[in-house]
């Protein structure tokens, strides 16, 4: 999958937060019909393993109701704060688990069985893909690896 305009890096991070931008850019995109077919299937919290599902739980909102909020409008750090308002509360420790947790998501996990089909699959073989997040920034290409992404966190 090449680059999309206007959908930002996993790494980007809002507030405290890996992946809540990228996610909030994935319902603006669907909302425009700007998103590939081939993301609609890992959009929002229906199924347990998505990201976006990951995300929606960790703050204690469902999708449906960031998604409405998304599209009223405003700034990403207000949506995030309009979330943490109406969410589970978070301490710095926890978003700093949050974000490891994620940025290592397929590594030694539940997720390792689905990665190297994945690789296969987008023609990534050969990479140094360790994670879910690094298929995804390589296979937009990206390189999470010569910009060590992990280090913005």
């Amino acid at each position: 999958m090449p680059h999309i305009t206007g959908l930002r890096s996993c790494y980007a991070k809002i507030g405290r937060l890996i992946y809540f931008g990228r996610m909030l850019d994935k319902i603006r995109l669907h909302e425009e019909a700007n998103l590939p077919v081939d993301y609609l299937a890992q959009l929002g919290d229906a199924q347990f393993y998505t990201l976006d599902g990951r995300c929606c739980r960790f703050l204690g909102v469902p999708y449906a109701v960031v998604k409405a909020r998304t599209l009223e409008g405003g700034t990403d750090e207000e949506i995030l704060a309009w979330v943490h308002a109406r969410g589970a509360a978070r301490s710095d420790e926890e978003c700093h688990v949050w974000n490891r947790f994620i940025a290592k998501l397929g590594w030694r996990d539940e997720r390792s069985s689905v990665l190297p089909q994945r690789i296969i699959d987008s023609g990534l073989t050969g990479k140094p893909i360790e994670t879910l997040i690094d298929h995804i920034e390589y296979d937009e290409g990206r390189d999470p690896v010569a910009d060590k992404a992990w280090e913005q966190i």
